[in-house]
């Protein structure tokens, strides 16, 4: 859906909650972040919600579910890896 306002054209933005990939080659860690689904996966985003380290045994990832869940409230969807961290996370 889009309108137009001054000529130009808004569009009204899609959130969705996913991996961001970041580290150097081969020992990479991901950003759970809050980025609108038409954003590159690792450019910008609105919000950082937690970490994940699929190299480290001990501690898998950190999610801030508080903010998690107030993006979901918005309406933001969850990419299925991040909705198996958050339920591991929680669990």
């Amino acid at each position: 859906m889009s309108y137009r306002l001054f000529s130009k054209i808004y569009k009204c933005m899609a959130v969705v909650i996913r991996l961001s990939r970041h580290g150097s080659k081969k020992k990479p860690f991901y950003r759970i972040v809050a980025a609108d689904e038409n954003f590159p996966r690792d450019g910008r985003f609105l919000e950082i919600l937690g970490t994940y380290d699929p190299k480290n045994k001990e501690a898998k990832g950190v999610v801030n579910t508080e903010r998690v869940d107030f993006w979901k409230s918005k309406g933001a969807r969850t990419s299925d890896t991040v909705a198996q961290l958050i339920k591991r996370s929680v669990a």
